[in-house]
């Protein structure tokens, strides 16, 4: 419950520090801390259109696509204390959520009749199919480093004593951030504020989206921003005791909003036709760390 709680106020000031970031590294002063929030407070109060295309398979898909982030919430453990879903092999279950919010978001667009929308839609699916197995790579080499398979075990008994340990704890920081980053479709992968055909991914398909169900989707936005720094959080929380641990997680996602800033204000959006080759970099910076893991486990002495 504690992760749940943590996760949802972090949720709150996560977006507002990447836009007070990327202002600051621009030379602008930049809105409040507390606009993007505010932005999505102003949506719930506005109506929504439908077109009259559409089927009840658009009406649902934004409430479907929050709900399946908060299911998958609540599978992340808060260090030692796990989540109020947790058992053997959770995180195949945390990914799956993730993948049927993606699925309504993607039959909503395609809901929509417009092919403009679908081609949005098929760039969405691609690159999470992608981004998959990185994944579970990734989960896959903390599980045999630990001997355990679900977030609380792995995150609970996961500890760097060594400087092998020390860099794959950074590459699979990296491999989240990056995750996170495909997953909410910024940059370096989208640009959020683009609106030229060619280049657009996520925002293409949400433009028949309004009012409230906007709102939806841009706050399920900042909640998987949140979800993702509560896993790199986990990384180094291990058996800290909370009144250290909940400055850890909130230093942790404060630091990670930062880099959000940085890498959108200094790295250029990919071409469309480079993001898959990119993406499979970041399952190979998986298997690296998985071959890293069987050095510290002795096992791969063995093979």
């Amino acid at each position: 419950m504690i992760s749940l709680v943590l996760i949802l106020i972090a949720s709150l000031f996560f977006m507002g520090i990447v836009v007070r970031t990327k202002s600051m590294a621009q030379g602008r002063k930049g809105p409040g801390l507390f606009q993007p929030l505010k932005d999505v407070l102003r949506l719930f109060r506005k109506g929504t259109v439908y077109s009259k295309t559409t089927s009840a398979i658009f009406r649902i898909a934004p409430t479907a696509y929050l709900a399946s982030v908060l299911m998958a919430i609540l599978t992340i453990p808060h260090g030692s204390l796990p989540g109020l879903i947790s058992f053997n092999g959770d995180f195949v279950l945390f990914a799956y959520l993730l993948a049927f919010g993606k699925f309504w978001v993607i039959i909503g667009a395609l809901d929509t009749g417009s092919s403009f929308e679908g081609m949005g839609a098929s760039r969405e699916a691609l690159f999470s199919m992608l981004v998959e197995p990185a994944f579970f790579i990734l989960m896959g080499s903390f599980a045999l480093l630990t001997g355990q398979t679900s977030f609380q075990g792995i995150f609970s008994l996961l500890h760097f004593g060594s400087d092998i340990s020390y860099l794959l704890g950074v590459l699979a920081t990296a491999v989240i951030v990056l995750i996170a980053m495909l997953e909410n479709s910024r940059m370096p992968f989208d640009d959020p504020k683009t609106h030229l055909e060619l280049t657009m991914v996520h925002e293409v398909m949400i433009l028949d989206n309004s009012g409230f169900d906007l709102g939806l989707i841009t706050y399920t936005t900042f909640l998987k921003f949140a979800m993702y720094g509560a896993l790199i959080a986990d990384l180094f929380i291990g058996q800290l005791p909370p009144e250290i641990s909940i400055p850890v997680f909130f230093g942790v996602q404060a630091v990670f909003a930062v880099i959000v800033g940085l890498i959108e204000s200094f790295i250029a959006r990919f071409r469309m036709g480079h993001n898959p080759q990119f993406i499979f970099i970041l399952s190979s910076l998986a298997l690296l760390i998985f071959f890293g893991m069987l050095l510290l486990t002795g096992t791969f002495y063995n093979l």
